[in-house]
């Protein structure tokens, strides 16, 4: 065994030491990415802090963080529950509308008079705003539906998606192109096989966009009526009833449950396209 090891070294005298090299210089990568952006939040949140402090500005203006965090924890167990009926509407919608999205970005890849005639109607859809939408969708269906919010949220995420996935399937090599003929490959197989895999990155990155979109929607339409169980209904009940730290607290809630879905959207773009973080 030692005999091996020593030809091991003997080869690569400097295995060791450029592993631990390349260890180091991982780490240094993780930090210096993590601890500018922390950096900034912090001092951020100070002086956040001292403008509410030290200017006296009134709570229903701006609460303090540390108000904010003292009724966040204190209303954790709440924000968890609702936060829970949220993110199901915002996960429900979100594969709604991607599942939309691919497809009609497939078919519009493979057609281009479908191109032509589907992306000004997918621009004006994305022009609705979601104040205008929720309403009429809430009087459509039962006071008990979650569908109005999954709707709203699978309209607001078809954008990025299709636009993105349309504009990566298109970007197809002359090379692979001209190789699937000589194969006589049919449409769906040249899809397949060639402009997926090629749009993947443009595909996740579609997805990116629209999983912190869909939080927003879900959260959004909630504040047109419908079942009072989400994090939308909490932060109008309690801005309703001036308790703004509360309100700021559901918020906080609210950007948790979207880092959370954008964090497993970039995860799965990773797992997806392990070459690119090569």
């Amino acid at each position: 065994m030692s005999v091996l090891v020593d030809r091991a070294v003997a080869v690569d005298p400097a295995g060791p030491s450029r592993g631990r090299h390349r260890t180091a210089e991982g780490v240094k990568g993780v930090v210096l990415q993590v601890l500018p952006p922390l950096l900034v939040g912090v001092a951020g949140l100070s002086a956040w802090e001292a403008v509410v402090t030290l200017g006296r500005v009134a709570p229903f203006v701006l609460p303090a963080p540390s108000a904010i965090w003292e009724q966040f924890t204190r209303s954790l167990d709440t924000i968890i529950k609702t936060g829970l009926a949220s993110g199901t509407n915002a996960l429900a919608g979100l594969v709604l509308g991607v599942t939309v999205a691919l497809l009609a970005a497939m078919a519009a890849a493979r057609f281009r008079f479908l191109a032509e005639v589907s992306v000004p109607i997918a621009a004006a859809v994305n022009a609705l705003p979601i104040i205008a939408l929720a309403p009429i969708l809430n009087t459509m269906f039962s006071a008990t539906s979650n569908i109005p919010r999954r709707l709203v949220v699978a309209i607001v995420v078809f954008f990025p998606v299709y636009i993105n996935t349309l504009r990566g399937l298109r970007e197809v090599d002359p090379i692979h192109r001209e190789l699937m003929d000589s194969y006589a490959a049919s449409g769906w197989s040249f899809t397949r096989l060639v402009r997926l895999p090629g749009a993947l990155p443009f595909v996740f990155t579609g997805i990116r966009q629209a999983s912190s979109l869909a939080v927003i929607a879900a959260v959004v339409s909630e504040y047109f009526g419908g079942l009072q169980d989400g994090l939308g209904s909490r932060i109008t009940s309690a801005a309703a009833n001036t308790a703004y730290p509360r309100a700021w607290a559901f918020v906080l809630g609210a950007c948790v449950l979207g880092l959370v879905f954008y964090l497993i959207a970039l995860l799965l773009e990773r797992l997806a396209t392990p070459w690119r973080s090569r």
